[in-house]
């Protein structure tokens, strides 16, 4: 069989903000930083292996089968018939594990996007996302896609429909930049989904479906100031915010120096703004980071455009051998 063209290559793919306050599990939007890599070597022992890991504490598995970028590629590898290849894996982690921004997927993506490219890019978009769910499946126990989504085609996202899958991807309004805080606390995505309450009140579907719908209108139109009046959350925020410490100063803060609207990023604990330019976002991380100093919590923070790209090659090399 033909092997691959090149013998190494190397990406990132971006974190990204699951929910966006009004879209439970529908809707996300990737960033440019910060984001996690991948290097992918070619070589003549069949299998997939992981060599390293970096950034990580040690937490994350070696095993192929249960780490969630080789076991995407092992899956890749098997949809379309070259089990015979053999692949090795360099994980460089940018972001903390369970941190809200998307940190599974991001790295599975990068994993996924990598194989892509070294094995000609066979598959469809939608194949290569049914692949990253079922990283995220293994990651999460939830096998969503608004953060894999958004990190493999950039932008914001609509997961319309999960069966069938249906993904629309929206327009980005030019001047948009998102703020993100990350602090130094740690949420599961498991433990978030268990304190939800399993029936909300219709009136409160009602205004939630409101305010996804003229969000979505608001990306279209970009209009930021209809995109502001949407950033509320009836169902979601008011449950899992108790577990963000601050969240509702820091709420207050964050819309007090301009910021369009602020949530917490997919489960948390990271929270994010989206504003109108980097000044703005400047000043509210600063004044966020500075409160929370006062609570003696430590913080990451980040400033971003809109990643509208999704994962990205930063070197590979190539080869023309033949098996």
């Amino acid at each position: 069989m033909e092997q691959p063209s090149m013998s190494y290559i190397r990406v990132f793919a971006p974190a990204t903000v699951a929910n966006v306050v009004c879209g439970f599990d529908v809707l996300g939007f990737a960033v440019d930083t910060p984001g996690d890599e991948v290097e992918m070597f070619v070589v003549s022992q069949p299998g997939v292996r992981i060599r390293a890991i970096y950034g990580d504490e040690g937490r994350l598995p070696l095993d192929p089968e249960k780490n969630t970028v080789s076991a995407s590629v092992l899956g890749y590898l098997q949809q379309i018939g070259r089990e015979d290849v053999g692949i090795e894996i360099i994980l460089h982690k940018h972001m903390p594990v369970g941190s809200g921004l998307g940190s599974s997927a991001a790295s599975t993506v990068a994993g996924l996007f990598a194989i892509h490219q070294l094995m000609g890019r066979p598959l469809s978009n939608v194949e290569l996302l049914k692949l990253a769910m079922a990283g995220e499946q293994l990651a999460c126990g939830q096998g969503h896609a608004d953060n894999v989504a958004p990190a493999l085609l950039g932008g914001f996202v609509l997961i319309r429909s999960y069966h069938p899958l249906d993904v629309i991807q929206l327009p980005v309004p030019q001047s948009l930049v998102c703020a993100l805080l990350h602090p130094h606390i740690e949420i599961q995505t498991r433990d978030a989904r268990k304190i939800l309450k399993p029936y909300v009140p219709l009136s409160d579907v009602t205004t939630q479906m409101g305010n996804l719908a003229g969000f979505v209108s608001a990306l279209y139109k970009g209009d930021l100031a209809l995109l502001s009046r949407c950033m509320q959350d009836v169902i979601i925020e008011p449950v899992r915010s108790i577990l963000i410490p601050e969240y509702q100063t820091m709420k207050t803060i964050a819309l007090s120096a301009g910021a369009l609207g602020f949530g917490i990023s997919g489960s948390g604990p990271s929270v994010f703004a989206l504003c109108e330019d980097s000044a703005t976002a400047h000043t509210i991380l600063s004044r966020l980071q500075a409160h929370l100093q006062q609570h003696q919590i430590a913080s990451d923070i980040f400033i971003s455009p809109i990643n509208r790209q999704g994962p990205r090659l930063l070197a590979a090399e190539e080869k023309t051998s033949k098996s």
